[in-house]
């Protein structure tokens, strides 16, 4: 279950996705699972923020960046919340933040894409490919998709045999124009 972390951390990241200067993120939810011990487990991360400049007819220059909090990772357990918060898994005190940044957006069909996005956790930065949908709003737009990521790639959680390594990362995230 701490390991959890890793989910949260991108998930954070991957909320979506986003964060810099300007927040237009009007709502997000992140969440995320992971097997412990051959068992589903999960929490989700908050404190997203982050700006969105998505056109689906300019995606060459289209830009989502994202900050999440690793301090709000919510397992519905505070001990291992508090846990999953310390050096072994996040090092919130020392890496407070998740982040997302785009590199480049593909259109897969009439609203699927895929974007990669480098996604830092602990200091680490990986390319991650995250398949997402697109839906026009009246002032916005509405993201939604799922990825998944390596925790051992991020340095989190460190050589649990009882935890599996593959984090999946649910997001879906508003934000406007």
């Amino acid at each position: 279950m701490k390991r959890i972390f890793t989910a949260i951390a991108l998930l954070v990241i991957s909320t979506g996705v986003f964060a810099q200067v300007n927040n237009n993120i009007t709502r997000s939810k992140i969440s995320f699972e992971i097997k412990n011990l051959g068992i589903k487990t999960g929490g989700t991360i908050s404190g997203v923020q982050g700006s969105i400049a998505f056109d689906p007819n300019k995606l060459a220059t289209n830009k989502i960046e994202a900050i999440a909090d690793a301090n709000t990772i919510n397992t519905d357990n505070s001990m291992r919340d508090e846990h999953l918060k310390n050096e072994d898994y996040f090092n919130a005190d020392t890496y407070p933040k998740i982040t997302l940044s785009s590199v480049s957006f593909k259109k897969k069909s009439s609203e699927n894409y895929t974007g990669q996005f480098n996604i830092t956790i602990k200091g680490k930065t990986k390319l991650v490919d995250v398949p997402f949908t697109y839906s026009d709003l009246n002032n916005g737009g509405l993201f939604k998709g799922s990825f998944k990521i390596n925790r051992k790639d991020f340095g989190v959680g460190g050589g649990s045999m009882t935890m599996g390594d593959e984090v999946t990362i649910n997001f879906e995230a508003e934000a406007t124009k």
